[in-house]
């Protein structure tokens, strides 16, 4: 079941709509292998312990996928709510976050971010 957009209240005779748990904000940059590096450091030393602060951030994953003179880093970071993602993003919650040490280590980032429901967790 779906969680429905609209505030309409559960009626009789009408599935309830699920509630799900968390969030998935996702966005990718791309590097040299040496930026990516860099990149990495600062998201640990930087980006993580900021993230820590804010109530309602859950974790998250940085990937890399390399090509030959090329690598995609996409960061993955789980949320309890939109409300929580606003207080790491800002009132526009599909605005990129990119601060100016993360922007001279890439090559290229996306600018916007996307958000996805978490249906399923299988990580534990």
């Amino acid at each position: 079941m779906w969680r429905g957009t609209d505030n309409e209240p559960e009626s009789i005779g009408r599935r309830p709509r699920k509630v799900f748990t968390m969030i998935l904000r996702s966005w990718s940059g791309h590097a040299t292998s040496a930026g990516a590096d860099a990149y990495v450091a600062h998201f640990q030393h930087t980006v993580l312990p900021e993230l820590r602060r804010i109530h309602g951030h859950r974790g998250a994953l940085v990937l890399a996928r390399r090509s030959e003179d090329d690598v995609t880093v996409t960061v993955l970071t789980f949320w309890d709510s939109m409300t929580s993602i606003h207080q790491f993003a800002g009132e526009d919650a599909t605005a990129a976050v990119v601060e100016p040490e993360a922007r001279a280590v890439l090559k290229g980032f996306d600018t916007r971010v996307q958000h996805f429901d978490v249906l399923l967790d299988a990580r534990a």
